[in-house]
């Protein structure tokens, strides 16, 4: 559903706020590692992510990335989906089609509209906090 880059966002996020609940900032390679993403790829995914003010990059030999203690739980995952695909989850057609509207429909239109819909809600109302605490409670896993 997620582009990788979305998902390794996510993903990156997530042990970034972990961490920053212990105020230990970490490096694009401890990130890279952690979520099983090419540490490259994962560079370029944080420069999204610190653009869009999401997580915070410090500079130098003890540098690494955080987030804002007081922010992790302001922080919805529609952001972070946002900062790296966009908003392309909310449009466009389930099928592909280049042209699916209420006066053109695809065969699955209204059924994926609703499930866009409830998909948005989610996105909208789930907090960073909120998976980095499932995290840290052993509730849910990062990696397998």
């Amino acid at each position: 559903m997620f582009s990788k880059a979305c998902e390794y966002g996510i993903k990156a996020s997530i042990f970034i706020a972990i961490n920053s609940y212990e105020s230990k900032l970490v490096s694009p390679k401890e990130i890279a590692k952690e979520i099983d993403s090419p540490q490259a790829f994962t560079a370029k995914i944080l420069q999204a992510l610190v653009k869009h003010d999401i997580v915070n990059s410090i500079k130098g030999a003890y540098g690494g990335f955080e987030i804002d203690k007081n922010k992790i739980a302001k922080v919805k995952l529609a952001q972070i989906v946002n900062a790296i695909d966009g908003d392309a989850i909310y449009n466009g057609c389930g099928l592909g089609l280049h042209k699916c509207d209420e006066a053109h429909p695809c065969p699955v239109h209204d059924k994926f509209k609703s499930v866009r819909e409830e998909l948005k809600f989610m996105l909208e109302n789930t907090s960073l906090e909120e998976l980095a605490l499932n995290i840290k409670s052993g509730a849910s896993f990062l990696k397998v």
